[in-house]
């Protein structure tokens, strides 16, 4: 057996920054439940407060990454079998599609995405901002590359003012499809 055999699946978790974020522990919760190890990546706005970095790193045993590392430090995650971007911004969803790969998070994107990684993403983007034309242009462009998109979450509150559930787990479901 090899160490690729004995070792868990792992799994990216790209987060951006948008208010669901500080519920994140759910998802990586939910992936450590079904086996998969994990490592998040932030986009450099998620680390501004977006969500608990500490209890994030407490949970998975690895530093959250969000700059580049540079050529002499060594790669502080293996490989990804699958990766999951959520919460998923239209800032994020936009820049991907056009091939911008001006952070650590997008151009990680970039990059998997060419390799054939399993991708899922539970985007949270407003519906105003959802309806503008260049995000519906991203959303086919990033499914043509197999991208799997779970239902869109705009974050609005219902009219008890509590605000409708988060699919967190659904991405796994997404990426499990896949594998």
């Amino acid at each position: 057996m090899t160490d690729q055999d004995a070792r868990k699946p792992f799994l990216y978790v790209v987060v951006c920054a948008a208010g669901i974020a500080q519920d994140v522990t759910e998802l990586i919760t939910a992936a450590q439940e079904r086996d998969w190890e994990v490592g998040v990546i932030a986009t450099p706005v998620a680390m501004n407060g977006f969500f608990d970095t500490a209890a994030v790193e407490a949970l998975t045993g690895r530093r959250i990454r969000s700059a580049w590392r540079s050529p002499n430090e060594p790669r502080p995650f293996p490989a990804p079998d699958a990766v999951v971007v959520a919460p998923a911004t239209f800032n994020t969803v936009n820049k991907w599609a056009a091939g911008i790969a001006d952070t650590l998070a997008l151009g990680t994107l970039c990059e998997v995405a060419g390799l054939g990684v399993p991708i899922a993403v539970l985007p949270c983007v407003a519906d105003a901002l959802a309806a503008h034309p260049a995000y519906r242009d991203s959303l086919g462009r990033l499914r043509g590359m197999g991208v799997r998109f779970g239902e869109p979450y705009a974050g609005e509150p219902r009219e008890d003012g509590g605000r409708p559930e988060f699919g967190w787990e659904r991405a796994l479901d997404l990426v499990a499809a896949r594998r």
